[in-house]
Order: structure tokens, then C-alpha cells, then sequence
């Protein structure tokens, strides 16, 4: 194929991508972040229905895969929440105003657009934002294998037996809380900042502004929900349970992290 051709699907694509983001159901929430959630609902319903027979062939791509989806869906929940927030913002404001908005897709993105909302572009809701999805699917992949070894490593530290499982859970939820959750959080915050480009000062800012409160707040959620993991969940299901619960912390984090860099 020429440039040519290239460039022609590029401006499709972008033109296709741009009315989707302008579009909204019920004039509040995203169509495009709707189709993409829908999506990837779709493909964990398929990975639910087969989880057992992937994880007895290959349990740690499966789990990194499950991560990665699950991952994903947690940042398009995320995205879709800004979205709409700032949808429901910016339909206030015209309101107050008195302004009609008027969506005119962009053809060009490179391009400095001379069409647009007219009033109120700078309060227009953020489009959806591929780069970033594949950042958290991306680092939910990666960092399975180190979840992994981490969950395996409990089980044969502290067994759970029928005469004793609360302790050896306990002791479990305790040494995850006190290591492993440091750990992690700065595992992400390392990644999304080093993925977004930020350097050496950008990631001093991101853990002096961002990760003492985050660690707050996974102190306050986590530890029970560790608890019913490690007592009642089989192995084989604790990383995706923790990933499913994860959507709405993950969410979180996406939110933290995208907040911070406002």
C-alpha cells in the first residue's frame, strides 16, 4: 500500500474515533467507552466460561491475560466516570450560560480545528483514551507472574488446614498487607509514570503527592477482603477474585494516578 492509502484509512480512523467520542446515550454517557466496556465484558464472560480448562494447560498466561482484561476494564470504568462527569459539567455550564453547544467532529487532529463546541471547547469531555487503557492492561499483564509466585508463596507458608485456617489466613493477610501492598503500589506507580514518559522528578512528585494516601486507602479495603480470599477461595481463582474485586480499586488508582497528573 502507497502512503497514500495509509494516510486515507488514518483519517477514517480518527474521523470514525472522533464521532464516536462526541456522541453520548442519553446525552450523558459515552457511546464510544460504552462499546469498548461492552467488549471487554464480552471477552471476560469467555474467559470466565473456559478459566478452568486454560489454567490447567497454562495457569500463569492465563492469569496474566485475566489481568490484562480485567485491568482494562477497570481504566474504561475509570475513563467512562471522568467522561461522564465532566459531560454532566460541561450540559450545566451551557445551561447557566445560555450557550447551544454544537458537535462538529474533527477531521484532523493534527490539525489545529477551527470547528468545534462552539463556547465551551475547553469544558468538552475528554475523549477515550487508547494509550492509557493499554498502559493498565499492559502492566495488570506483567505484573501476574509476580502475583503469581507471590500467592504461591503464601499457600506453602502458611497452609491452611481443616484444624487450622484462620490463623494461617491471618498471618497470610498480614504479611500480603505489610509487603506485598507497598510493593505493588509502587510497582504501579513506577510503570504508569515511566510509561507516560515522566522521568526522575515526575516520579518524586507521583509518590510525594499520590502514594501515602493511596496506601491509606488500600489499608482500609484490602485486609478484609484479603481475608475472604485466603480463607475461602481456591488458589487457582485468589488472583482473579483479587483482580474482579480489583476493578473498582484499580479504577481508583487510574483515577489517582490521572488526577495527579492534572
Amino acid at each position: 500500500m502507497s502512503f497514500a492509502v495509509f494516510d486515507r484509512i488514518d483519517t477514517t480512523r480518527r474521523r470514525a474515533l472522533n464521532g464516536l467520542n462526541r456522541r453520548y446515550i442519553y446525552g450523558r454517557l459515552p457511546l464510544l467507552h460504552t462499546i469498548i466496556f461492552i467488549i471487554e465484558l464480552a471477552v471476560t464472560m469467555r474467559l470466565a466460561a473456559k478459566f478452568n480448562t486454560y489454567y490447567a494447560e497454562k495457569p500463569v498466561l492465563t492469569t496474566m491475560v485475566t489481568n490484562a482484561v480485567l485491568g482494562g476494564i477497570a481504566d474504561t470504568v475509570a475513563q467512562t466516570i471522568t467522561a461522564f462527569k465532566a459531560r454532566v459539567a460541561q450540559r450545566s455550564s451551557d445551561s447557566e450560560s445560555g450557550i447551544i453547544s454544537i458537535e462538529i467532529p474533527d477531521l484532523d487532529k493534527e490539525k489545529p480545528s477551527q470547528w468545534g463546541e462552539l463556547g465551551n471547547s475547553r469544558n468538552r469531555p475528554p475523549p477515550f483514551d487508547f494509550e492509557r487503557l493499554t498502559r493498565f492492561m499492559a502492566y495488570g499483564f506483567f505484573m501476574a507472574p509476580i502475583q503469581f509466585q507471590w500467592f504461591g508463596f503464601l499457600s506453602r507458608a502458611f497452609p491452611l488446614t481443616k484444624t487450622s485456617a484462620t490463623a494461617p489466613a491471618l498471618k497470610r493477610v498480614a504479611v500480603d498487607q505489610l509487603i506485598f501492598a507497598p510493593f505493588g503500589l509502587f510497582c504501579f506507580f513506577t510503570f504508569m509514570t515511566l510509561a507516560e514518559g515522566g522521568g526522575r522528578r515526575a516520579l518524586v512528585h507521583k509518590f510525594r503527592d499520590v502514594y501515602l494516601p493511596t496506601l491509606k486507602a488500600n489499608f482500609i479495603l484490602w485486609p478484609a477482603v484479603q481475608v475472604l480470599n485466603f480463607r475461602v477461595v481456591p488458589i487457582q481463582f485468589q488472583i482473579p477474585f483479587v483482580s474482579s474485586i480489583g476493578i473498582a480499586w484499580t479504577a481508583y488508582l487510574s483515577l489517582a494516578n490521572s488526577s495527579d497528573e492534572e
